[in-house]
């Protein structure tokens, strides 16, 4: 842990709970010098902020550094053999989970930050500001003009991932169209993610991607879908209908 004071405004970085190095090590996830002390700081920063916007539901430290970081780094295997500048997309990224945590730990890939409300994107300016997080861009939009047919962020990007953005049916397409060709959709789901992918079935059908896996983590489950075509132009649908009527 730094010594270095911090800047005015700024809340002092919080301490994970005992073992949480440990607990991720099990796991494959290995922290470099100063990325504990770079990940506490975000999460005070997240919990100072959630005063005034609403970012989280979780306010107590110890849950927070489980289910903010511990369960977005739960994806962290899965982008290791990702080349050196490949980019990934955090669909409603909201406060900053997973995105924030990742880029963090993985500064040889660019993070994108998509994010729909206004005073969230302020704030996930602001943490990468404070943090000095070069290898991070937010995005201040909807999924569903970013990801539009011609926009030039479409099938731009080697991995997109999401963490309770919605039900499965609704976020693949607002993730799927932002994948290359041979990239992949990673999506942090609960206890019911089975039950998701069978509802989903057909809207990944429609959506031209495969299911290749679940894989059962510490804190959830992660579905990865496989993109091999590319994505029918007319998807993502117009804004707010992905959600309204979704997929079937």
């Amino acid at each position: 842990m730094t010594n270095e004071r911090p800047q005015p405004n700024q809340p002092s970085p919080l301490t994970p709970p005992e073992g949480f190095a440990g607990a991720c090590a099990e796991i494959g996830i290995e922290f470099e010098p100063g990325d504990i002390e770079r990940l506490g700081r975000y999460l005070a920063l997240m919990l100072e902020a959630n005063k005034a916007t609403n970012l989280t539901a979780i306010t107590e430290s110890d849950h927070a550094w489980l289910r903010h970081i511990q369960d977005s780094l739960t994806l962290l295997p899965l982008l290791a053999e990702l080349s050196q500048g490949s980019r990934v997309i955090d669909v409603g990224s909201g406060g900053g989970c997973p995105g924030i945590p990742l880029a963090t730990c993985m500064p040889h890939l660019h993070f994108a930050l998509l994010e729909a409300t206004g005073k969230k994107a302020a704030f996930l300016e602001q943490v990468v500001e404070r943090l000095a997080l070069t290898n991070v861009t937010v995005l201040n939009g909807r999924a569903e003009t970013f990801a539009a047919f011609k926009s030039p962020h479409r099938e731009a990007y080697d991995v997109a991932i999401a963490r309770a953005v919605g039900p499965l049916s609704v976020v693949a397409e607002l993730t799927v169209p932002f994948v290359k060709m041979g990239g992949q959709t990673l999506l942090i789901k609960g206890q019911k993610a089975e039950e998701e992918l069978e509802a989903a079935a057909g809207a990944l059908h429609t959506l031209k991607v495969v299911h290749s896996g679940t894989i059962e983590t510490a804190t959830g489950r992660i579905i990865v879908l496989d993109k091999r075509v590319a994505t029918p132009r007319t998807y993502p649908r117009r804004n707010g209908e992905p959600k309204r009527v979704p997929l079937r």
